[in-house]
C-alpha cells in the first residue's frame, strides 16, 4: 500500500477522497454501486453511489452511523443483492450472484449443533467434489491449527465460548480458501476480553493468509486496531465521507495510545457527518 502524502496527528493515518490504486490491481472494485429498495409505500435509497477500490491482501474497515447501509455494501460484494447501478467487480470480473471466492461471516456464528467443531469447519469444504475425505480431514484440522482450537476438533458447539464458536466460524470460512473474507460485525456481541483476544487473532491470520479482508463494524478502536483503511461512511444512503489510510505497525494492542489516537479521529468524523446532516442538505 502507497504511504500516501504525509500523516496527520503524529503519523497515524492519511485521508483522501479518493483511494489510490489503479483499478485493474483492485481486487474488490465498487464502481458508482447504489443500491435502493422499492415497496408499495415507498422507496428507500439504502447505498451510493460509492466508488471504492480494495486491493489483494487489504483489510479494510468501513464504519457508520447505524442504518447507513454497511451490511448492504457487504451483501452487493457477497452477491446476494444486485446493485441497483454501478457495478461490484472481482478481479476485473462483475459480480453476479453467491460464490465460494467470497465468504461471510456474521455476528452470529450460525453454526451447527449437531456436528462436531471439525465437522463444521469441513461443511465449508462439502462442494469440493476433487478432496478426498482425508484431504478435508486435513485441510479442517490445518485451519483449526491456524485459529488456535486444534485441540477442540471432536468437541460440540454447546461445549464451547462464544468467542472459540466464532474462531470456529472463520476457520470455517478459511478453509475453502475463498478469495476475499467479508466480516459484518463479527466480534460485536462478544465480551470486551474475548474480543480483544480475537483482535490480536485475526491480525495474525491476516498476516499469515494475506486475505483481501472488507469487515464492518460500530466500534472505532476496533476499526483502528485492524484496519489497513478505514472507510467513513454517510447517513443513509451511505456514501464515502473520507478514507482513512492507517500508517500503525503491526500488529497492534487494542489499548495502544494510537490505536486510540486514531479511533478518536474516526469518531469526529463521523460526528460531523451526524452534525451535517442535522443540518439538512446544505450540511452534507
Amino acid at each position: 500500500m502507497s504511504a500516501g502524502p504525509p500523516a496527520p496527528r503524529e503519523g497515524l493515518a492519511s485521508a483522501s477522497k479518493t483511494p489510490a490504486g489503479p483499478p485493474l490491481l483492485a481486487k474488490i472494485a465498487l464502481d458508482q454501486v447504489a443500491k435502493s429498495f422499492d415497496s408499495r409505500r415507498a422507496r428507500l435509497d439504502a447505498l451510493g453511489p460509492v466508488t471504492l477500490d480494495a486491493r489483494e491482501g487489504e483489510f479494510v474497515v468501513f464504519v457508520g452511523p447505524s442504518g447507513c447501509g454497511k451490511t448492504t455494501l457487504l451483501n452487493l460484494v457477497a452477491g446476494f443483492e444486485r446493485p441497483s447501478a454501478g457495478r461490484v467487480l472481482l478481479d476485473g470480473e462483475t459480480v453476479t450472484g453467491p460464490g465460494a471466492d467470497r465468504v461471510m461471516i456474521f455476528q452470529e456464528p450460525a453454526l451447527f449443533p449437531w456436528l462436531t467443531v471439525i465437522d463444521n469447519v469441513k461443511f465449508g469444504l462439502a462442494q469440493s467434489r476433487n478432496l478426498t475425505a482425508a484431504e478435508r480431514e486435513a485441510i479442517a484440522q490445518r485451519h483449526l491449527t491456524l485459529v488456535h482450537l486444534d485441540g477442540f476438533a471432536r468437541a460440540f458447539v454447546h461445549e464451547l465460548s462464544g468467542g472459540m464458536k466464532q474462531r470456529v466460524a472463520l476457520a470455517r470460512a478459511l478453509a475453502p480458501e475463498p478469495r476475499v473474507l467479508l466480516c459484518d460485525e463479527p466480534f460485536g456481541s462478544l465480551d470486551a476480553l474475548t474480543r480483544e483476544r480475537l483482535y490480536a487473532e485475526l491480525q495474525e491470520i491476516h498476516s499469515r493468509t494475506r486475505k483481501t479482508i472488507l469487515f464492518v463494524t460500530h466500534n472505532t478502536r476496533e476499526a483502528a486496531c485492524l484496519a489497513d483503511r478505514v472507510v467513513v461512511l454517510s447517513e443513509r444512503p451511505a456514501r464515502i465521507r473520507r478514507v482513512i489510510d492507517v500508517a500503525l505497525p503491526r500488529p497492534r494492542d487494542f489499548y495502544d495510545a494510537r490505536v486510540s489516537q486514531l479511533a478518536g479521529q474516526i469518531l469526529t468524523e463521523l460526528r460531523a457527518g451526524s452534525a451535517g446532516r442535522e443540518g439538512g442538505p446544505n450540511g452534507r
